[in-house]
């Protein structure tokens, strides 16, 4: 339990490996960065110090070693020495040398001293000792062990002899060779020479040492910082998070409640809206059943039935709000447009405005248009209200509906075109919206009276059945006046 527990507060938290990792590489990226700029910087200076001190550091060791020689042979008098004091001086030569060439950065020592016409390097206490205060052989002192500085001495002893002064030379940028002047008793007698590497790697790697220890400890501390921001901000953005969810859950229960309203205001409209085309139809069948006579009875009987499936179908829509696309189109349909249209004039608008002759209704139809699969009721829903539509927004006493079916076998496509002379549609009700619909066709939208009730509801009833019919409808205005309407048939 305790287990579950806390991986679902983590998932609370949203904290998985992936947001401590990216953390963790971002801040071990920035910090190599930072590192590598230091150590390059490090290199830096100490590249540019380091010549100066190895060189000062060489000249300092080479100068106290022959000042100490110096002040050793001034100490010894000019007359004969007896065996020990000859051995002291050979021991005290030898800890000078041997003192100077246990410093791991000294390479080679020797002191260079010209006799005879000859030079000579010699690197020990009892060959110093032979030179300066006995008799010796040549040929019992080692000359070859020191050639390069013998040779290197050579091009110096002039500016050592005339100068007396420290001389060193750097070879390959690392390699000091210091020469110190050798000035007893006021005469010069030779020089020290001294070869030293001097090395910065113990400073170097301690300063690198402490640098990486500094880096590790602000790592953690950034690290440490970055995750207690993250927890921090997470606490934040559950809390946040759990807020906004309240508030949409909340909006939605409201725009819920606020849609299913809207749908039932505007389905209690159109069901009143076709009430009244019920009403009209209704008040048709009790004319002809108070005209039937024997004589009639079978053109009476065809009207009452196309009345009574209508009405049908009125009804039927009144059930429900979105009626399955089936009970629309099916291929079980075979309905003539030609023959909806003409039953349509005929009983229906000739028959309701007969008494005031204010318009003409004319009915051009091309005899090769094809059945289509759509419910004929579902087509006179669409055409009745359009037709309608030329007829009360006309305003012309000499007013003129053309009706005209077309079919273009080449391409498939039916046309139905029902225009008229009258005054035509407000431009403003041919402007689109965001999905390109003309505002003709958006639910209680009419050119009435604002006053009136459940107006607008035709051009929106016939829009929507021909989308439900995979059909199109347009609405222009045309150039000498009046307006059409255009519904278009494909693939018939």
């Amino acid at each position: 339990m305790k287990e579950h527990r806390l991986s679902d507060q983590v998932r609370e938290h949203h904290f998985q490996l992936k947001h401590l990792t990216v953390i963790f590489v971002v801040v071990f990226g920035f910090q190599l960065i930072v590192s590598v700029i230091n150590k390059s910087s490090m290199r830096s200076l100490f590249g540019t110090t380091q010549e100066w001190y190895q060189k000062d550091s060489a000249e300092r060791t080479a100068n106290l070693t022959t000042t100490s020689f110096e002040l050793l042979l001034e100490s010894v008098g000019r007359g004969e020495m007896n065996s020990e004091e000859a051995r002291r001086l050979i021991s005290a030569f030898n800890i000078l040398f041997t003192q100077q060439a246990l410093q791991h950065n000294t390479q080679e020592i020797c002191v260079i001293f010209k006799k005879g016409g000859k030079l000579f390097a010699v690197d020990d206490g009892e060959s110093l000792y032979k030179i300066l205060f006995s008799k010796w052989n040549e040929g019992s002192i080692d000359t070859m062990s020191h050639h390069d500085a013998i040779i290197l001495y050579k091009k110096l002893s002039s500016q050592l002899i005339s100068q007396q002064q420290i001389v060193s030379i750097i070879e390959g940028g690392r390699i000091f060779k210091t020469f110190v002047p050798i000035i007893i008793r006021g005469e010069y007698v030779g020089a020290l020479f001294v070869s030293e590497r001097p090395t910065f790697s113990i400073i170097t790697s301690e300063v690198a040492s402490n640098y990486d220890e500094l880096s590790l400890i602000y790592l953690s501390l950034i690290t440490l910082g970055l995750l207690s921001m993250y927890f921090i901000s997470s606490y934040t953005v559950k809390e946040r998070d759990q807020a906004l969810n309240a508030l949409f859950a909340e909006r939605e229960h409201s725009l819920k409640e606020q849609i299913i309203h809207e749908k039932e205001i505007a389905f209690t409209r159109r069901i009143y809206h076709t009430y009244h085309k019920a009403e009209k139809i209704v008040g048709f069948m009790r004319s002809d059943l108070s005209m039937l006579k024997p004589d009639n009875i079978e053109s009476i009987k065809y009207r009452l039935s196309k009345y009574a499936n209508f009405i049908s179908r009125i009804i039927y829509d009144m059930k429900w709000y979105d009626p399955p696309i089936q009970t629309i189109r099916s291929p079980i349909f075979y309905t003539d447009i030609n023959e909806v249209i003409r039953f349509s004039i005929n009983n229906i608008f000739l028959r309701s405005f007969r008494k005031s002759g204010t318009f003409n209704i004319s009915f051009v139809e091309d005899r090769n248009l094809p059945a289509v699969h759509v419910n004929e009721y579902v087509v006179w829903e669409i055409i009745e209200p359009l037709i309608q539509n030329s007829i009360e927004h006309g305003n012309r006493r000499d007013l003129t509906v053309v009706i005209t079916t077309k079919y273009d076998p080449d391409v498939g496509l039916i046309t139905i075109s029902i225009r008229d002379n009258g005054i035509g549609i407000m431009p403003s009700l041919l402007e689109t919206d965001g999905n390109g619909v003309k505002k003709i066709f958006h639910e209680n939208v009419s050119t009435k009276q604002a006053s009136m009730q459940n107006v607008g509801y035709g051009c929106y009833i016939a829009y929507e059945m021909t989308r439900r019919c995979g059909w199109s409808i347009d609405a222009s205005n045309l150039p000498d006046g009046g307006c059409e309407f255009l519904i278009s048939i494909k693939n018939a």
